[in-house]
């Protein structure tokens, strides 16, 4: 199983996945990196990725462009009436407040959320990854913009799980940057070491995004995060308009009033603005037929655009001072400044950068794809099916969050719970005393980041007051998750009680399900508040509440608790504690035991209901369903119609199949030929898949006999000049045989005798087939088959080679000599006969030599 990092960006999106190897970029359906972000409708299906950017401009009201900024907002929302002004499809307002975007589908106006446009572009890029990679993908990590709210989160998690995508983790854009730039590094110093400190600039088509990470050895710590939402495409906005108003002086057209010449503006525009990226001359723009069949010329240079776009670089300058400013670092404390995205290209942005951090912009990571490797790789680690090396990241959520209840008394209380760059993943433990259920709600501090500073509100069930009726003891966990996201993560009541214990009978009583807490006296500052002294929520008495996390609270194990300051420590004192725990009465004594109960919690945040969610995933999955059987449908119809095409042409006059029919039957069949092609471009342009195959099939029928024809005349004469060869090869064999050749001394006259008869059979058939085809014309089916002659050649064959083919049969090996042979063949002649003693002497030395001589 893969994993893989989707960078989810406003005009296209990269997919990274982490291998064996390494990470890789997977490449679309056209051998593209990166896929376009646009969903298009077209009558009955959908188009995604580089296909509906190749139609924005003809079925413009129709192509979905842009839509990342619309997440997660209400239509009111400042950002969302800018984005307005730019797109060309029509957005309308839901009666909750929420966007919906107009689209025509299935031949009826539709409304879709931007949460579902986005689902419908995660199922391009889910198909792109699952055929690059011939697997079934799931866990994903998908990048945001740091500046993303809890809202925007939300939306794009309710995204993917339409898509069916399991999101193991959104991660930063800028964390994801850094984590690929970090991860490889090998001199990066000890985590006992002065950290080292790089400034990442991510400038891409619709925000620039400045971060700040401290690097040690096996881990990461974000510092500070700033962001604008100033981009490329705001660079080409103010270059079109300027060439608009010299249109309107020059030429009397204005494309502001047209939006398909706007758009075509917009193009021309940004390829002017790469190629003044790398070249400082003056630059031609033409375009043809612009607006009214007319022409227009201009032309512009580097030092006018910079001049055109001073605005647009004051922005980005404030935003990099801010980063400066929060991460609290000087010039010489930063080792190094990358870049990143399309258009950090553009020098005058690199000059600003060399200019504020005073380090020359390095360009080590992938400017395109560093974002998406880096979410490859944090889905390596978390995911069990890919083993990587530990790498421990500390990220921060960068906006200011508050947290306000009421008390008991009806009063409002306000404190805030995390500020700007904290640490995340963070929890925050909240302890407060109540006698009654209540509710806490989470936003947004001022300046908030969206019109609605509402993060959520969550009902804490079930506190009630003890047996006594006073207040009881409630802990609440306030968290950041690994996905950024601010939620009440649990709550609990501690219900204290006062067990007696008979000390003279050495019983204990024991409280099942109770947590007992330490007998031990603790100072005053670490006593629990007077439950009847006024309910408020802040910090300890030694920690204000708006301390940064300690150092060591890095990851999602981090949590702070906050208690309430009590004014009972003072009135009771240490003696009162010691009098209470060493009580006079020495028969019996109390001790305090705690019962932890978990409370309900009833939330309401952002994000869609069950029902909702339910709702739209079912929705994505049938026209999921539908784009198959409409690909399926219009892949049947281009079938029939290349048909028609390929074998018209073939039945006519200089094709191959001109010869092997006669007049009446050709001139029939173009003209069913004929009558196809009209209705399909009448009548059958939108029939199902299964008409189309029927009559591809009644086409075929009459197609196929003349096929045949075709291929058993054009086959047949190779056919035969095999078959010819093999009877000469067979004559040849047994002449060779005849005239003694010594290869083939091993076959007998039998077997000669079953090759010739063999052969001759052949021959006799090769001759009356010769015959039969010579009287037949090629517009009738030929009376011997090409199957026949390969049958005929290939029995000859195998008849010949299992005799010829047969190998010489081994001479005989000689027996081996025994030990008396060997005896026997000593010249004996040279030994004096003496007598038999004397003979029998002799020969024990002559044996001895013969075991030797063996040896």
């Amino acid at each position: 199983m893969s994993v893989i990092g989707i960078d989810f960006g406003n005009e296209s999106c990269y997919i990274a996945v982490a291998k064996a190897g390494g990470i890789e970029t997977i490449t679309n359906d056209y051998s593209l990196r990166a896929t376009p972000s646009c969903v298009a409708f077209t009558g009955k299906n959908r188009t995604l990725g580089v296909a509906a950017k190749n139609q924005q401009v003809t079925n413009m009201k129709n192509t979905i462009c842009g839509f990342k900024h619309l997440l997660g907002r209400k239509f009111r929302d400042p950002v969302v009436q800018n984005e307005l002004n730019s797109i060309p499809y029509r957005v309308e307002e839901r009666p909750d407040g929420s966007i919906g975007i107009c689209a025509n589908y299935m031949d009826e106006d539709q409304s879709f959320t931007p949460e579902q446009i986005t689902a419908m572009l995660f199922t391009k890029l889910k198909i792109d990854a699952t055929d690059a990679l011939k697997t079934q993908i799931y866990d994903c990590v998908i990048t945001v913009p740091s500046y993303f709210t809890n809202a925007q989160r939300k939306a794009l998690l309710d995204a993917a799980g339409i898509a069916g995508l399991n999101c193991l983790r959104l991660m930063n854009e800028t964390t994801a940057t850094a984590l690929g730039y970090g991860f490889y590094k090998q001199d990066l110093p000890a985590p006992e070491e002065k950290p080292r400190n790089v400034i990442f600039v991510d400038f891409g088509h619709s925000a620039i995004q400045v971060s700040a990470c401290a690097f040690n050895k096996g881990k990461l710590k974000m510092l500070a995060s700033a962001s604008d939402l100033v981009g490329g495409r705001d660079v080409d906005s103010m270059l079109a308009n300027h060439f608009s108003n010299e249109f309107v002086t020059k030429y009397k057209v204005d494309p502001r009033t047209n939006k398909k010449a706007y758009l075509r503006l917009l193009t021309e525009v940004e390829k002017l603005k790469k190629q003044m990226s790398a070249n400082s001359t003056k630059l031609p723009l033409s375009i043809e037929c612009f607006m009214n069949d007319t022409d227009v010329h201009s032309s512009i240079q580097r030092s006018d655009m910079e001049e055109i776009c001073t605005s647009l670089f004051q922005r980005i300058e404030a935003c990099m001072k801010r980063c400066l400013k929060d991460s609290k670092l000087t010039l010489e404390d930063i080792h190094a400044v990358e870049i990143v995205g399309g258009s950090s290209r553009i020098p005058a942005v690199k000059h600003l950068i060399e200019q504020i951090f005073g380090k020359t912009p390095s360009t080590q990571l992938n400017q395109d794809e560093a974002v998406s490797r880096g979410g490859a790789l944090q889905c390596a680690v978390l995911s069990p099916a890919v083993r990587v090396k530990d790498f421990n990241i500390v990220d921060i959520q960068p906006f200011t969050v508050m947290l306000s209840f009421d008390n008991e008394n009806g009063q409002r209380t306000e404190m805030e719970v995390f500020p700007a760059n904290h640490a995340s993943p963070f929890s925050r433990l909240l302890t407060m005393y109540r006698r009654d259920p209540f509710a806490i709600k989470l936003y947004y501090a001022d300046p908030a980041p969206c019109i609605d500073p509402f993060i959520g509100e969550w009902q804490i069930k079930d506190v009630k007051p003890s047996a006594t009726g006073e207040a009881q003891e409630v802990k609440v966990k306030v968290r950041i998750n690994h996905n950024g996201l601010l939620l009440v993560a649990s709550a609990q009541m501690v219900e204290k009680k006062d067990v007696q214990e008979a000390e003279q009978n050495g019983n204990e009583t024991e409280s099942t399900q109770q947590q007992q807490q330490s007998s031990t006296p603790q100072s005053p500052n670490e006593q629990p508040s007077n439950p009847d002294s006024q309910n408020t929520t802040a910090s300890s008495g030694t920690e204000p509440m708006d301390t940064t996390p300690p150092s060591n609270n890095e990851g999602a194990s981090s949590e702070d608790e906050i208690k309430s300051p009590t004014k009972e420590h003072e009135k009771t004192g240490w003696t009162q504690r010691i009098s209470r725990w060493f009580s006079s009465d020495d028969k019996k004594k109390k001790k305090s035991s705690n019962k932890i109960v978990e409370l309900t919690i009833n939330a309401r945040t952002h994000g869609y209901s069950q029902h909702e969610f339910d709702k739209y995933f079912e929705l994505e999955g049938k026209m999921i369903s539908n784009d198959r059987q409409e690909k399926e449908r219009v892949d049947a119809r281009n079938a029939l119609e290349e048909f028609v095409y390929e074998y018209r042409g073939k039945l006519q006059e200089g094709g191959n199949l001109f010869e092997y029919i006669d007049d009446p039957s050709r001139e029939e069949i173009c003209r069913q030929l004929d009558d196809v092609e009209n209705w399909l471009y009448e009548d059958g342009d939108s029939c199902e898949r299964e008409i189309y195959r029927n009559r591809l099939g009644e086409l075929n029928k009459k197609i196929d006999p003349i096929k045949a024809r075709h291929d058993e005349y054009e086959g047949q004469q190779q056919a035969f000049n095999d078959l010819g060869h093999a009877i000469q090869m067979a004559y040849k064999a047994v002449e060779q045989f005849r005239s003694g050749d010594p290869k083939y001394d091993h076959l007998t006259e039998a077997e000669m005798l079953n090759i010739t008869e063999a052969a001759e059979k052949t021959q006799k058939w090769f001759d009356d087939a010769r015959g039969k085809l010579s009287t037949v014309r090629k517009t009738q089916d030929p009376p011997v088959k090409l199957a026949d002659a390969r049958h005929e050649y290939q029995t000859l064959t195998t008849c010949v080679n299992s005799v010829i083919n047969r190998p010489k049969p081994r001479p005989p090996t000689p027996p081996p000599a025994t030990k008396q042979e060997n005896n026997t063949a000593e010249p004996q002649s040279e030994q004096p006969a003496t007598g038999d003693g004397q003979q029998q002497n002799n020969a024990e030395p002559n044996l001895k030599e013969d075991k030797m001589d063996v040896d």
